[in-house]
């Protein structure tokens, strides 16, 4: 079957096989900051927007995606500039080994773009779907703290 995605802002088709997963479409195409962690929905590594809100792309049928918008961390930056929750996560030292870290700057988007100044409690909750190995998780908080404050000072919509 054929299906239509408008990902990163551009239009594409794919042939999809019926029971293929959104997650499996993307890497096949290209798209790399999409993990393939646990497949269970668990881990938050293949974090995406689908329609502005992050889902997990392990657990989404692509043929239901059909139609809708998807945003990867590919997505975000503007060329060579970085996006301000990319910078935060890089000035925060919130990367470790970067396998958690597309679906973690997903996550913060889709965050900041429902609460902009998110308190460490809101923080935490909206991170809560995204695992890390390597660390505690206070240098994911900071950055997200700190991104708040360059989109609030910056005027950067999400």
């Amino acid at each position: 079957m054929t299906i239509a995605l408008t990902i990163n802002g551009k239009n594409r088709t794919f042939d999809i096989e019926p029971g293929e997963k959104l997650l499996d479409v993307l890497r096949r195409e290209g798209y790399m900051g999409v993990k393939k962690g646990c497949g269970s929905g668990d881990c938050g590594a293949c974090a995406v927007l689908l329609n502005g809100r992050a889902v997990n792309s392990c657990l989404v049928f692509a043929a239901k995606a059909d139609g809708c918008e998807v945003l990867t961390v590919e997505g975000l930056a503007d060329g060579e500039t970085l996006h301000p929750i990319q910078t935060a996560f890089l000035a925060e030292g919130a990367i470790q080994c970067g396998y958690c870290t597309p679906g973690m700057i997903i996550s913060t988007v889709d965050l900041l773009s429902r609460n902009p100044d998110p308190t460490e409690s809101e923080i935490r909750e909206g991170l809560s779907g995204n695992l890390c190995r390597c660390t505690g998780y206070v240098k994911q908080i900071r950055a997200v703290q700190r991104a708040a404050e360059l989109m609030k000072d910056g005027g950067v919509d999400v």
